[in-house]
């Protein structure tokens, strides 16, 4: 991590998934003394629980993290129909607070809302020097060879997942234990700990 405080904007197209991709590198980041954003593009409607739910599920795992939280507003299950609206939305996101780093879903993913955030994300942040992709339940082929070692940050990682109580109890993509066991395997291709993984679509070296 850096010593020079930094803006990081994680982008994730429903509550839980910035967690689940980079929960834990974001706690790290929250702690070396960075400003971190998350930028949540939908209320998760088309999920377990009910939108209110869900809201208050995602504000409490933002805190959980030490992250501020912004909303998107757009639909679950149709942010593929706003194509124009959402690299303006992460573009002004990407301007407002500054951001030096940006995550976000990889391009190769089997839910259309993760490709449709991924491909605008990429275009959004086309004059940022560090932006990383994150892999999601729902991620196929993805081949990380970058890595963060969250073995610090593993423990602040599951207690933001699990303010997802109402996807905790009803949906399989999010088990904790699954997540742990996950981390230790990242940690043992990257021969540490625990660790999450990433494909960098820019990243410029401070040397």
């Amino acid at each position: 991590m850096s010593t020079t405080p930094r803006s990081v904007l994680a982008v994730g197209s429903h509550p839980d998934d910035v967690e689940l991709g980079c929960g834990g590198t974001l706690a790290r980041h929250a702690a070396a003394g960075d400003r971190v954003t998350m930028l949540v593009v939908t209320h998760g409607q088309a999920g377990p629980g009910d939108v209110d739910r869900r809201t208050a599920e995602q504000r409490e795992a933002a805190a959980t993290l030490g992250a501020d939280l912004v909303w998107g507003g757009l639909v679950d299950g149709e942010v593929s129909n706003h194509e124009l609206e959402l690299v303006h939305l992460i573009e002004s996101t990407i301007r407002s607070v500054g951001a030096d780093v940006v995550y976000t879903h990889g391009v190769d993913d089997t839910h259309q809302d993760h490709r449709a955030v991924a491909l605008a994300t990429l275009g959004a942040a086309r004059h940022c020097r560090q932006v990383l992709t994150y892999e999601s339940p729902s991620s196929y082929g993805f081949r990380p060879h970058l890595f963060v070692d969250i073995t610090s940050a593993l423990d602040k990682k599951t207690a933001a997942l699990g303010c997802h109580r109402s996807q905790v109890a009803d949906s399989r993509m999010v088990d904790l234990e699954v997540v742990r066991n996950q981390a230790g395997y990242r940690g043992f291709q990257s021969r540490v700990g625990c660790a999450e993984g990433f494909v960098p679509h820019r990243l410029v070296l401070e040397v």
